[in-house]
């Protein structure tokens, strides 16, 4: 096993503390031996770790995440499509695919403090995986926009929570100039983990999808996902790649910009969404995530504000499923578009991270006296 630059393919050791080259600053990649993928074994158990050999480091910390329904969803105005639930993991978002193996690894390493700037979900993930595994767990938010749910996780669970006076990608850089063991999805071990929702998906539909949709954040989900597709083809699993559709809110989307050739930089100033897990200006895997979606033949699309609430309603509603409002983009792009074949959309988070957005939005019922005359009156 090695890291090996995305940009200038240069390779280093697997156990060296590398987030970026040290000559060109591109990301970087775990890669295996062709072997590792070749070799004939049978897979046992269930969740991230059943597919230990495809990872960097034996489950080392666990709390049992992975293995989240696929639900085939027909009630919805659009053809029938599939949902991977990942607010069924144990902290109740897919960051916890990811922290399963970046705490083991960082457990490997020797590390006794891991860190990460989060708009909510990492906090949480981070903070009991870190509790775990006895280790310190430090974590920067932006001030305003986060899912108090969210950091309420990371309180509970022991992290050091500071309130920075800025947004995400302030957190973002200033947590890269710490000592501690960095856990956001720069780090190349943390999206080993990511990578096995791709082979639930196959293994639960007996083929790759035609399409994967997911939402785009800080980015390192969409890439890593389809880094699991291409080595579960590697090892002889499926014959066929999906393709990769990320979603970004329409206020938040430097990624579809850069994807069409509307900036060079991938930033956007002042990111705003009711979507508070994608509210990221400057995400910093959007090599990757490009690279993925041309990869692919996929596509970066954008949804409105409007058309994400209306899609997280809908699905509740009509399929049982509660997400996260970022979770809802994916849906909120096929109520559009409709894609034809076998559609997965992967819901990141569960509705009860953020239930704000439902009580921003002034529910309205009915209080009446406690006799069966007035609740007849109300239900006629």
């Amino acid at each position: 096993m090695k890291l090996v630059c995305t940009g200038c393919g240069k390779t280093f050791p697997g156990k060296a503390i590398l987030y970026r080259c040290p000559r060109c600053e591109a990301l970087l990649e775990v890669r295996y031996p062709e072997k590792t993928f070749t070799q004939k074994r049978t897979w046992k158990g269930s969740g991230v770790w059943r597919y230990e050999p495809l990872l960097p480091t034996k489950p080392l910390v666990t709390l049992g995440e992975g293995n989240t329904g696929l639900h085939f969803c027909k009630n919805l105005p659009t053809l029938p499509f599939y949902v991977k639930h990942e607010g069924e993991n144990p902290t109740g978002s897919f960051k916890d695919r990811g922290m399963t193996v970046g705490i083991a690894w960082a457990k490997k390493l020797g590390a006794t403090t891991v860190a990460c700037a989060s708009t909510g979900n990492t906090s949480a993930s981070l903070a009991a995986y870190a509790g775990r595994a006895g280790m310190r767990a430090i974590v920067l938010i932006p001030s305003g926009n986060v899912a108090m749910g969210k950091i309420a996780q990371a309180i509970v669970h022991g992290a050091k929570v500071i309130q920075i006076d800025g947004n995400f990608d302030d957190a973002m850089r200033l947590v890269q100039q710490t000592d501690a063991y960095l856990l956001n999805s720069i780090n190349p071990f943390r999206l080993e983990g990511q990578k096995t929702l791709a082979f639930e998906v196959c293994e639960t539909l007996g083929r790759a999808p035609d399409t994967l949709i997911l939402p785009m954040g800080n980015a390192g989900n969409i890439s890593a996902i389809w880094k699991g597709f291409k080595e579960w083809k590697a090892a002889g699993k499926i014959s066929t790649l999906p393709k990769m559709i990320g979603v970004q809110a329409a206020g938040a989307n430097p990624i579809v910009r850069t994807f069409r050739g509307q900036s060079n930089s991938c930033t956007v100033a002042k990111p705003d969404t009711v979507a508070t897990a994608i509210r990221i200006g400057a995400p910093v895997n959007w090599t990757k995530a490009i690279a993925a979606i041309r990869e692919s033949g996929g596509d970066a699309v954008t949804v409105t504000d409007r058309e994400i609430l209306a899609a997280q309603k809908i699905l509740a509603q009509k399929e049982g499923l509660f997400v996260e409002p970022a979770s809802a983009a994916p849906v909120a792009h096929l109520l559009k578009t409709k894609r034809r074949g076998r559609v997965v959309c992967v819901a990141t988070g569960h509705g009860l991270k953020d239930p704000e957005v439902i009580l921003r939005g002034k529910p309205k019922w009915v209080q009446i006296k406690p006799d069966l005359r007035s609740l007849q009156r109300v239900l006629r």
